[in-house]
């Protein structure tokens, strides 16, 4: 006997908060997408599936099995749930491209500190010769 499922993904997409609902059941899935807007708390998404369940458009059912069912050990649960809260719901173009921006940045700075460290050696160096070639000059 298959039973039916529901799941719903809250997850930032540029430049809005989306819920993902997901239903299936008896070899179907269907799913729904929500614009929330600004991130929504855990009891304004509860309020919103108990007002608006029955009004969501959901997309015409497809062919898809069930999750498989896993095994009811509470510790293995719960290392998996903190498991996928480490990782991101989705990639987001927002957050691809502030990782990009933070790399560049380590990169650049990388490359300054670099560049001043030569410098500053190649400024002691000179001085270091000056001096000597005052020493042997003889004042």
């Amino acid at each position: 006997m298959e039973t039916g499922y529901a799941r719903l993904t809250v997850y930032f997409e540029d430049p809005f908060w989306v819920g993902l609902f997901e239903r299936g059941g008896g070899g179907t899935w269907e799913a729904c997408k929500v614009i929330f807007g600004p991130e929504p708390k855990d009891y304004e998404v509860h309020a919103f599936l108990l007002e608006n369940h029955c009004r969501l458009q959901f997309s015409p059912a497809i062919e898809g099995r069930a999750p498989a069912a896993e095994a009811a050990n509470p510790k293995r649960r719960q290392r998996q749930i903190k498991r996928q809260l480490v990782l991101p719901a989705c990639g987001t173009k927002a957050q691809q491209a502030l990782a990009a921006q933070r790399e560049q940045g380590k990169e650049a700075k990388k490359r300054r500190a670099r560049e001043e460290r030569e410098t500053e050696q190649a400024r002691q160096f000179a001085l270091r010769r000056e001096k000597r070639r005052e020493k042997r000059r003889g004042h």
